[in-house]
């Protein structure tokens, strides 16, 4: 069940790293623009905002599973259009197809992670999305490397997806849905045995609990929107900080800033790229070990700690003269990404899949997600833009900015949720 629901974070990974690589290659077969690289990079953005809209719109109404049944369908489609793709337009339009997919399953995969455990495990079994989604950018990573000489390089890259998509569709299909989604259509009994499956303690207690949460919820969106402003103003500041603090313009881009450094191989970027993959999936354990022991806030401190001091380092080796600095902008890299993997990555997901009420937690989610994703076109359309336009060094300055304002949005706004069972965390906002 877990990992059948965690495959979504797969998908989204290796469709978000595949293309740092692939673009090397597409750029050789179109000659693209500046504008035109960053409109392929960032297709997968737009496609997202669909995804998410759809998700709002049809999640609390389908449920978690057939929504993420549908993802697997997109996902599949997408990647078979990349790869049969003859111009420009046609690999546009698959990556936002793509995208579709990954808007869904960024927060329908750890929304059923998180509504399929338990108080104890929650911040644990949740992370196994992010490190899901770090190895699947791990292994387009090492695809992007093994197949830069093959002839069809970049379209058998983006094809790939079809294979882990195949697994999301039929995967689900066996599948439960959530105890909380089958409480909300009334079904007790479906709920009841999904409980005991997933060996929570005292399910007749969890029943109780979340039938009276769902009962204290029952006036019109309208009057509840109070309760809904500060969750989402959590939720869409949290989105904010884990995207512009500049992670997919690494993790996209990371070739491109290589090269740019006066690394000339192909070859040998696309293998330093592997070595930030590698390190992206090992720190995701670390935020599995100790997200529910040390509590969400303190990693988050942590991490963009790590990543203040990371992107300060980067903006002036773009400045320097010194050979030797482009190795030390790789050093850097790597410790920007063990920084997120551990704090911002899973994270900001964890903490937008439990501060929503459970009547509205698609809807708000769903608006946290959409958010994500606007910022997340932003700064892969702008990247390769600014990079261009105003240097290297002004580019990451801009993101050092951000984590600043980040860490002070964490200390007086978001609240610390471990330890609390999801009805907890919605009662602590209505008082």
């Amino acid at each position: 069940m877990i990992f059948v629901a965690a495959c979504g974070g797969f998908l989204s990974g290796y469709d978000t790293g595949v293309i740092s690589g692939a673009l090397l290659f597409i750029n050789k077969t179109f000659n693209l623009t500046h504008v035109q690289s960053g409109l392929i990079v960032s297709a997968v953005s737009i496609g997202a905002i669909i995804g998410a809209i759809i998700n709002g719109i049809l999640i609390d109404k389908a449920g978690r599973k057939k929504i993420l049944i549908f993802a697997g369908f997109i996902f599949f489609t997408g990647s078979l259009g990349c790869f049969i793709s003859n111009n420009l337009i046609q690999l546009v339009i698959s990556r936002m197809a793509i995208g579709i997919g990954v808007g869904i399953v960024s927060f329908a995969s750890p929304l059923y992670l998180s509504e399929i455990s338990g108080k104890e495990k929650r911040g644990s079994i949740v992370s196994f999305y992010q490190l899901a989604l770090t190895f699947g950018i791990l292994l387009s990573y090492f695809v992007n490397y093994i197949l830069s000489s093959h002839v069809l390089n970049w379209r058998l890259m983006l094809g790939f997806g079809m294979f882990p998509a195949i697994i999301l569709f039929c995967g689900m299909l066996f599948q439960s849905d959530t105890p909380r989604f089958y409480i909300l259509k009334n079904k007790t009994d479906e709920a009841r045995k999904v409980l005991l499956k997933a060996q929570i303690q005292n399910p007749e207690k969890e029943i109780e609990n979340i039938n009276a949460s769902i009962s204290k919820e029952k006036t019109d969106i309208k009057k509840d929107f109070k309760k809904l402003i500060k969750p989402l103003i959590i939720g869409i500041g949290m989105m904010f900080a884990q995207i512009a603090t500049g992670i997919n313009a690494i993790i996209y881009y990371a070739p491109t800033i290589f090269k740019s450094l006066g690394f000339n191989s192909d070859k040998d970027v696309l293998f330093f790229t592997i070595f930030i993959g590698l390190i992206n999936f090992l720190m995701t354990f670390v935020a599995i070990a100790f997200v529910d022991r040390l509590g969400r806030k303190p990693l988050l401190y942590i991490g963009l700690t790590g990543m203040t001091t990371s992107l300060i380092i980067l903006s002036f080796v773009f400045v320097s003269d010194i050979s030797v600095m482009k190795y030390l902008a790789i050093i850097f890299c790597a410790i920007y990404i063990v920084s997120f993997s551990m704090s911002l990555g899973p994270v900001a997901l964890l903490i937008i899949s439990e501060i929503f009420p459970l009547k509205y937690r698609g809807f708000a989610m769903s608006i946290s997600i959409v958010a994500n994703f606007i910022f997340n076109f932003t700064i892969t359309f702008l990247f390769p833009i600014l990079l261009n336009k105003i240097g290297g060094c002004q580019t990451f300055l801009i993101f050092v900015f951000i984590c600043l304002i980040s860490i002070l949005f964490i200390k007086f706004v978001v609240p610390e949720t471990k330890g609390k069972t999801l009805e907890e965390i919605e009662l602590s906002f209505k008082n």
